[in-house]
């Protein structure tokens, strides 16, 4: 009886929207094989099978027998069978998850070579240097991958063999030198797996499918899911594909090649060839490439196909693709495509220029970028006038400005970056193993490798600077040195900088200046004149059709008036959150200390007084900025003890008075008042809202500060748009007495200064009840501002800066967190209790505004859910602003790429 589930899959029977199912790269052969391009035959097991496997440990029922099945169909179609002694067939067996992983899981080349079946190769392929250069790579890469060895001993081999006859390239072992370098790894795997390397060739396949499928939950895997927010429950596929080789001889050759170059987007060929070599040798950069235009000249008729293929493959999937190729003696043969990782730049050019070209319109456009690419782009870049001459220069691999501490290992950027040091990796070439210092690291540096290097297509995909190839550095990672042209020594803990944009790097720290696309943001396109590039006027392109189509408007949390007119120029449509707290820092903080001291009605009303006027002149400034625009002022919020003096030395101070006999009545009622505050857990205890109830005038007077304002504003034509914000409210009856007071400041307001003034009152809902109990709220409430930080920490209950260095980081690690919650918002949680705040708020009030003015308001992935739930504006830093005008624009353009 055939099983239930399908778990295999022939190239023919898939195409590229079954990547679910099929993952990115048996989706893509399928779609390949589709649209005729030549593409070795093979199969593909789904992700439902690896889920299945990884959740029971074993393989699942009835998968041997459709594995059988389509071999069975693959040597019919081959005229071969799998290891067969003369003429072999040889597959690979190759990893490929929904979403592009590179270099996180496993292949296997060459399976189906055993002692006998290599001879049958030299004899067919009338080349045993050949065979026998493949027979180790299979024992190299299955020891490696499928038995656990460690690659150093293989590694230890192959420079021992080369040595042994004074030579420095693999390529000049010839094949007596390799059928050795065969025992010898044959005796690695004994020593280190306690087992011999299989010879019956179905033994290796089937050993290889379950490596991949267990590579999936590997450290390095999982690190890279959590980085780029992978779910970690999709499970990879196994793509099957009968061999072709690119290590023949000198007419073969294997490459990877970009339809447009991945790291500017400009048009053009964009790639690495290699001859007499296998797919892995390019991508691990242990042997330079050539540029793949080179090919021209070494096999034209095969890169004329090339580029006829990869013109196909850029129209039929409308984006820039990513593809590996071989050449086999003069045969072009397709073994992947995908859409490929670019930088931040890249994606915004090649974004328009597809546009210009007819294949996408600009609602697709802007779902081709995101909020992120854009932050990267707003970094600062290497001021290049600053007079400071490169040491080397290597392959502009992903861009951006670095500077750090070098460090040669992974487990040194680690240790480094936790300790608050910026570092630089430097290595020969990186491997999957040196994930962990790629993403702690500011910026990655190799001597070998080239665009299309493990190294330049990791750091592509994590927005990371990266310079790959850098042949004049020679990189001692045991000695921990490395040599500069000129003979000079750079060790570890030494600092430089490199250029991802231009490949460049410095000895030392290079100056920094504002890159070109925060200059259009704060100057505007026309202002830019000749400095606008077309990098800068695809973004305007971008940002442009993002403002024509979003419905949500975006404000800022801005304190001063230099914050809000600098996000106004950065195109904020007001202030969602003006935090009060924040003038009362500085100088103006003995102000506070004087009226906690407070011990009559009459003492707190003069330093009330005191206060008043310069909450007055600081709404002046930001109503000026804003002039026109809504502008959210929250009343305070901070317990009162957050401007006091620190209680252990306060204690000190007064004890070290007392015992010199001298009097310190301040201080003595300065502590006195301290203790009197003290809370066990000052963020659920008298602040917000309850100080506002519990301090009589307290509200009363910010209140008239901001009136008055308005009122001074309007009296020389302004145009006040004044929102009154009430923090931390958990029930109506809190709410409807603050706002009764307002209201009666309101009426004096307007009979002192004769203008008549028009705002808002509302809350903001940061506490469960708060949510739970909006429409009673909503009563009284002319606006909802969703305080996401501290709704989160309430809905969780954590307390951020505790929780965030004592046990975050294990969550992470476990998975119980993709992501942090106050980085991008819980959307089962704390999204639920926005949704219900939305339903009941307008159940009450159909006109009721909604924002949210937490940090979240700059989250790409929270943007959208806002979106959703039909929320009016987001509220962010001056400098997210950009990002959240793109990603309100893009939550409504339609759906996003994979």
């Amino acid at each position: 009886m055939p099983p239930l589930i399908k778990f295999v899959y022939d190239f023919a029977e898939g195409n590229r929207d079954m990547k679910d199912l099929l993952g990115g790269k048996g989706a893509n052969l399928a779609e390949m094989t589709n649209l005729k391009l030549p593409v070795p035959p093979g199969f593909t097991i789904t992700t439902e099978a690896c889920r299945a496997y990884l959740k029971s440990g074993r393989i699942p029922d009835g998968l041997d027998e459709e594995v059988t099945e389509h071999l069975e169909a693959l040597e019919k179609e081959m005229g071969k069978k799998l290891g067969q002694s003369d003429d072999p067939l040889l597959v690979s067996v190759r990893s490929g998850a929904k979403f592009s992983m590179p270099g996180m899981m496993d292949t296997v080349l060459n399976i189906g070579l055993n002692d006998q079946s290599v001879r049958g190769l030299a004899a067919q392929a009338g080349n045993e240097r050949f065979a026998f250069d493949s027979y180790r790579r299979l024992i190299q890469m299955f020891g490696k991958t499928v038995l656990g060895i460690a690659g150093e001993h293989f590694d230890d081999a192959i420079d021992a063999a080369k040595e042994a006859k004074g030579i420095e390239s693999d390529l000049d072992l010839d094949d007596e030198d390799l059928r050795k370098l065969v025992e010898t790894f044959k005796d690695v795997v004994i020593t280190h797996a306690g087992r011999p390397f299989p010879q019956d060739p179905r033994e290796q396949m089937d050993l290889a499918v379950r490596a991949v499928f267990d590579s999936w939950n590997t450290k390095r895997a999982v690190i890279y899911r959590r980085q780029e927010r992978i779910p970690g429950d999709l499970g990879t596929a196994v793509s099957v594909c009968s061999m072709v080789f690119g290590n023949l001889d000198m007419e073969s050759g294997t490459g990877v090649a970009f339809t447009r170059d991945p790291a500017s987007g400009a048009q053009g060929v964009y790639g690495d060839y290699l001859q007499n070599a296998q797919g892995e040798d390019v991508v691990a950069g242990i042997r330079n490439t050539v540029p793949l235009a080179d090919m021209e000249t070494i096999d034209k008729s095969s890169y004329d196909e090339l580029m006829g293929i990869m013109k196909t493959l850029e129209e039929h999937y409308r984006d820039l693709c990513d593809i590996e190729f071989t050449v086999e003696r003069g045969k072009l043969w397709m073994l992947q495509t995908r859409v490929g990782k670019r930088t931040a730049a890249a994606a915004f050019r090649i974004a328009v220029q597809l546009v210009d070209q007819g294949l996408i319109d600009m609602d697709e456009a802007i779902s081709r970028v995101n909020g992120a690419q854009l932050a990267q782009l707003m970094f600062p870049r290497f001021d290049h006038d600053s007079g400071t001459k490169p040491i080397a220069r290597g392959m502009n691999a992903s861009p951006g400005a670095a500077v750090g501490k070098v460090v040669f290992d992974s487990y040194t950027a680690v240790k480094w970056a936790r300790s608050g040091e910026a570092v630089i990796l430097v290595r020969r070439e990186t491997n999957p193993d040196d994930l962990d210092g790629m993403i702690a690291a500011a910026g990655i540096l190799t001597s070998r490798g080239g665009k299309t290097s493990h190294a330049a297509v990791v750091a592509r995909g994590m927005g990371k600077t990266c310079v790959c190839g850098v042949e004049a550095l020679k990189v001692d990672t045991k000695q921990r040195v490395v040599t500069a042209p000129g003979g000079r020594t750079i060790r570890e803990g030494d600092v430089i900088s490199i250029d991802g944009t231009s490949g460049d790097v410095y000895l030392g720290e290079v100056p920094v200046v504002d890159s070109p696309v925060v200059r259009y943001f704060e100057e505007g396109l026309d202002a830019l004149g000749e400095d606008a590039d077309d990098l800068v006027r695809a973004v305007d392109r971008i940002m442009n059709h993002a403002d024509g189509v979003r419905r949500m408007s975006v404000r800022t949390n801005a304190d001063n008036p230099e914050d809000a007119a600098r996000a106004r120029r950065f195109g904020a449509q007001g202030i969602g959150l003006c935090r009060t707290e924040h003038m009362f820092l500085g100088e103006r903080r003995h102000l506070v200390e004087r009226l906690i001291l407070a011990d009559t009605d009459d003492d707190r009303d003069q330093e009330l007084a005191h206060l008043l006027p310069m909450q007055r002149e600081d709404f002046v400034g930001i109503l000026e900025a804003m002039d026109g625009l809504p502008v959210t002022i929250r009343l305070l919020d901070p317990p009162l003890h957050e401007f006091l003096p620190n209680i252990t030395e306060l204690s000190v101070r007064v004890a070290v008075a007392e015992a010199r006999g001298e009097e310190r009545e301040n201080d003595l009622r300065m502590l006195q008042a301290v203790h009197r505050l003290h809370e066990q857990n000052p963020m659920l205890g008298l602040r917000g809202v309850r100080l506002g109830v519990v301090i009589p005038g307290l509200f009363e007077m910010q209140s008239r500060a901001i009136l008055e304002a308005a009122a001074a504003r309007l009296k020389i034509g302004g145009v006040p748009r004044v929102e009154i914000m009430v923090p931390l409210v958990a029930n109506v009856q809190e709410f409807e007495t603050i706002k009764h007071a307002i209201i009666e400041v309101a009426r004096d307001v307007r009979a002192e200064t004769g203008v008549h003034l028009e705002f808002l009152v509302g809350t903001m809902i940061e506490l469960p009840r708060a949510a739970l109990t909006a429409d009673q709220i909503a009563e009284a409430a002319e606006f909802f501002s969703f305080g996401t930080n501290d709704l989160t920490q309430t809905t969780w209950g954590f307390s951020r800066d505790d929780v965030e260095a004592a046990f975050f980081s294990a969550y992470l690690e476990k998975g119980i967190f993709g992501v942090s919650p106050f980085e991008s918002l819980d959307v089962e949680g704390v999204g639920a209790l926005i949704e219900t705040a939305v339903e009941k708020g307008r159940s009450r009030r159909p006109g009721l505004k909604l924002g949210i003015c937490g940090e979240h308001g700059g989250d790409p992935d929270s943007v959208h859910f806002f979106e959703q739930v039909g929320l009016d504006y987001v509220s962010c830093s001056p400098f997210r602003v950009p990002v959240a005008r793109l990603e309100a624009g893009r939550s409504v353009a339609g759906p996003t790429q994979d």
